[in-house]
């Protein structure tokens, strides 16, 4: 992604959710989830990264098939949270600034189809409202060199990912694909949002 800013400069949604419940929860999709689910659960906040599946049905949710770019699924992550440390919005900035390339149509990177889009999945209305503000207010404030295409989709239902796929990179770390674009993504995360990670999370205890 080309960011015309510094991501340190990110600007915060101008609108957020209130949400008082000890935990809530968003799926986004973003690419190859094990590197979103990198960057997620080193945030302060996040209790929990979950991989999955979303956007299609039952009877294809699962890896090799979704691999073929013909099942309507994405590679998603559950994202689970505790509103009182950390925010919907904020978790959509990290989403937005350092987790995935929102300009790139149906691929990130050199991985290409449907599988790879980028989407926030909503489970309500508010959620919906925000996400598409938030897309609106960097669009408007020109943050990236191209529109976002990021994509608003409804949650039906979420399937989980297998059971190898679950802290994938944190358990591969030296696996080619992890070196090449999980770790620059984790690394960013830690430039960025130091001041907003797990204790231990920035030198990896």
């Amino acid at each position: 992604m080309s960011l015309r800013i510094d991501p340190r400069e990110f600007p915060d949604p101008v609108e957020d959710l209130r949400q008082e419940a000890p935990s809530a929860a968003l799926v986004l999709a973003g690419g190859c989830f094990w590197c979103t689910e990198a960057v997620f659960r080193l945030l302060d906040g996040v209790t929990a990264v979950r991989p999955g599946y979303a956007g299609g049905s039952s009877d294809t949710a699962d890896y090799q098939t979704v691999c073929t770019g013909r099942t309507g699924h994405a590679e998603v992550i559950e994202v689970t949270y505790d509103p009182a440390r950390i925010t919907y919005g904020q978790i959509l900035k990290v989403f937005f600034s350092v987790a995935h390339d929102p300009t790139q149509v149906d691929g990130q990177g050199a991985d290409l189809g449907t599988q790879y889009r980028s989407a926030v999945f909503h489970t309500s209305e508010e959620e919906r409202r925000v996400a598409e503000a938030y897309i609106r207010q960097l669009d408007a404030a020109r943050i990236f060199d191209a529109p976002i295409a990021t994509r608003l989709e409804r949650l039906d239902r979420l399937y989980p990912a297998e059971d190898y796929h679950h802290d994938y990179a944190a358990r591969n770390p030296s696996q080619p694909y992890i070196r090449a674009v999980s770790t620059p993504k984790v690394e960013k995360l830690k430039k960025t949002y130091s001041d907003r990670l797990k204790p231990g999370a920035a030198t990896g205890r």
